[in-house]
């Protein structure tokens, strides 16, 4: 294991505080799963074009590589290592409004939440046999969830071509491919142990060992960011009756990507916006202003279509989930009254 060098045009995270000084000092640490820091950085030294270019094993590589991650986790989300970060999920007194009543502008809402299990290392490094003993325990949970929630799972071993057809169609599907996560290890044995939750209603959602062990995601068309947001505690409250998740107190919950610590929250709207899209600076300036960011509606590493944009929260760690419900909603709706008024 010899020290990586970048070219001058990386600019990772990784790239920015991995000194040969610190990489000396945590080459030879190992977690008690066994991960390493060379796992840890392989897909930021594999794709140079990485943001982070880190990722995680386990709880404790976030202690034991804290001189490296806590300089990534300081830089992303401005929270120093003296921080502890706060949950409050309960936005009873918030009088959201539903943002574009008329559906001008905004096609569909979604809140999402990344969770993995206590007991469990992460996906980076899970074993075969883990990841089908906690698909097990999860699927087992949501079967028995009930009134909007109640749905169906789909393992994706063995699942039909007119399955797929529809859960693709319907824009739930998550598939292999993405070279980032690859270079993680989190593809490995694609794709036993994993597979797609959703309602009848199909305003629910649970991904099962993708990035995170669970992604689970409210969603539905049009602006009501508080129904969205409400339908996705009360399933939390109803999965963590029976799953324990892994959670710091400093940092939150734990995540294989250290950009999804602390609430581990994104909330974003899928928005036609082809006036703001013509005029960047003041796109850009309402996106930082409201600690927002932008991704192509297909997903991150994606480009915008028709003009339509994704934006999200940015903050993540060290801002609760009622404030980082704040900042999309503020934020979009400073979005929509430029584009009235461009």
């Amino acid at each position: 294991m010899t020290y990586p060098t970048f070219p001058p045009s990386t600019t990772s995270y990784l790239s920015k505080y991995l000194t040969k000084e610190l990489f000396e000092a945590l080459k030879d640490k190992k977690t008690v799963n066994g991960f390493t820091l060379d796992m840890a950085i392989k897909s930021g030294v594999e794709n140079l074009d990485s943001s982070i270019g880190v990722y995680a094993g386990d709880e404790e590589s976030y202690e034991l590589f804290a001189p490296l991650f806590d300089k990534i986790i300081e830089d992303y989300h401005g929270f120093g290592a003296n921080k502890r970060h706060k949950s409050d999920r309960d936005i009873h007194n918030k009088s959201y409004k539903e943002l574009d009543s008329k559906g001008e502008y905004i096609l569909s809402t979604r809140v999402r939440v990344g969770r993995n299990l206590a007991g469990f290392p992460l996906g980076t490094i899970i074993s075969k046999e883990q990841r089908y003993e906690l698909e097990q325990r999860v699927v087992d949970v949501l079967k028995e969830l009930k009134g909007e929630l109640e749905g169906e799972y789909y393992p994706l071993m063995g699942m039909s071509r007119e399955t797929q057809n529809r859960l693709i169609n319907d824009h739930f599907l998550f598939k292999e491919g993405d070279r980032f996560l690859e270079s993680a290890g989190l593809n490995r044995d694609w794709a036993e142990g994993r597979g797609i939750f959703h309602n009848y209603n199909k305003t629910f959602l649970v991904w099962v060992n993708e990035e995170d062990q669970l992604r689970i995601i409210s969603m539905q068309k049009g602006g009501n960011l508080k129904e969205v947001f409400e339908r996705l505690v009360t399933a939390l409250d109803a999965i963590e009756q029976k799953l324990s998740f892994s959670y710091s107190e400093r940092l939150g919950y734990i995540s294989s990507c250290p950009t999804n610590l602390g609430t581990a929250m994104r909330a974003s709207v899928h928005i036609k916006l082809p006036k703001l899209a013509n005029n960047i600076d003041k796109f850009n300036s309402i996106i930082k202003k409201y600690h927002l960011q932008i991704r192509g509606v297909d997903g991150e590493h994606t480009q915008s279509k028709g003009a339509v944009f994704d934006i999200s929260n940015r903050r993540r760690l060290g801002v609760t989930e009622v404030e980082a419900l704040d900042d999309i909603y503020s934020g979009v709706e400073a979005l929509i009254e430029a584009e009235r008024v461009s």
